[in-house]
Formats: structure tokens, C-alpha cells, sequence
């Protein structure tokens, strides 16, 4: 099977929801996938069929390298009172854990944030 053919998921994925300056280049036994992701979630998505596709991501047959577009992240300003919870609660399809995962550089826990803190919001 070709590694287009066994890839096709994750590449037709790409071409349908937003990801932008996809390459897919099959060089000596490897597909080589490279694009920009719109958010976390979609590059998320990408690992995951990734990962349906090659369980345990093996065969060593694909080099998959998705950034985020840097443009699309939004901020938040913590305010007094508020918790993860409370600001996922602002947006859609957000959870607490998806906030937390995104800031993992300035957050060791998850119940220590405070006002004035800047964090980043997926989208």
C-alpha cells in the first residue's frame, strides 16, 4: 500500500478543516506531512488520526509536523475570583484542562492562577 493511500485520513483531515501550508511529500519509504493548524484542537485531531491509523506510531513511515498559527490563540486576563473552570465556562467547546494543557509553561497547578496573569486560550 502506498503511504499516500494509507495516510489519505489524515490528509484529506487537513484538506477539509482549515489547516493551511500542507506539504505531503513521500521521500525513501517516508511520508513527510507539514502544515499550520487553525488551533490546538485541530492539531490535536491530527495526532489522533495519526494515531488511529498507526497505534502505537511504529512503522516510522510518516514525519508529521503541524505547527499552530500563533494568530489564532486568544488571551485571557485572570480576574479575582475567577478559576479554570469559571474561564473555559467563557468559551465554547473549552474545558479547563484544555486551558491548562495550553499553558503548561507558566501553570504547575491548575488551582494556582492568579489576577492580572495572562493565559493563553485555545481555539
Amino acid at each position: 500500500m502506498a503511504l499516500q493511500d494509507k495516510y489519505a485520513q489524515l490528509v484529506q483531515y487537513a484538506n477539509g478543516n482549515g489547516i493551511t501550508n500542507l506539504t505531503v511529500v513521500e521521500q525513501d519509504g517516508v511520508l513527510y506531512v507539514t502544515c499550520t493548524a487553525p488551533s490546538s484542537k485541530s492539531k490535536d485531531e491530527l495526532w489522533k488520526i495519526y494515531e488511529s491509523i498507526d497505534p502505537e506510531m511504529r512503522s516510522g513511515d510518516l514525519v508529521l509536523n503541524v505547527t499552530v498559527d500563533q494568530s489564532a490563540v486568544q488571551t485571557y486576563e485572570v480576574k479575582p475570583g475567577d478559576n479554570l473552570s469559571k474561564i473555559a465556562g467563557k468559551y465554547s467547546g473549552i474545558t479547563w484542562k484544555d486551558i491548562f494543557e495550553a499553558n503548561k509553561d507558566t501553570i504547575k497547578d491548575p488551582d494556582k492562577i492568579f489576577p492580572g496573569q495572562v493565559l493563553k486560550i485555545p481555539v
